[in-house]
């Protein structure tokens, strides 16, 4: 039962990430669309507002997330050695996790 539960937990993360990532970008779309930041100044105080920076760093924890799902299945499904499953998620999730926080100290610090 255990097994079931956590692939239907990952099938949900990816689901849920992925409503979370379309719902931002058509925001980020019509909000382009409607007005575009024409300067830098603009573009920064744009995504250094408060509800805005918030927004970003949930959508790079989705995307990361996301990619972390679906990347640890594909590993599952075709690493067969455990030496090397563990290798190459160790090393998706090192890239990952630096990735993230990058993107974090990059928003943080606008």
């Amino acid at each position: 039962m255990r097994a079931v539960t956590s692939g239907t937990r990952a099938w949900l993360l990816q689901r849920l990430t992925a409503v979370y990532m379309l719902l931002f970008l058509v925001v980020v779309l019509a909000r382009f669309a409607a007005d575009a930041p024409s300067s830098y100044e603009a573009w920064r105080s744009w995504i250094g507002a408060g509800g805005m920076r918030l927004a970003v760093l949930l959508f790079t924890a989705a995307l990361l997330l996301h990619a972390w799902v679906g990347l640890r299945d594909v590993a599952m499904d075709y690493l067969h050695p455990p030496a090397l499953r563990i290798g190459v998620l160790a090393l998706v999730g090192a890239g990952l996790a630096a990735a993230g926080a990058w993107v974090a100290l990059a928003v943080v610090a606008l």
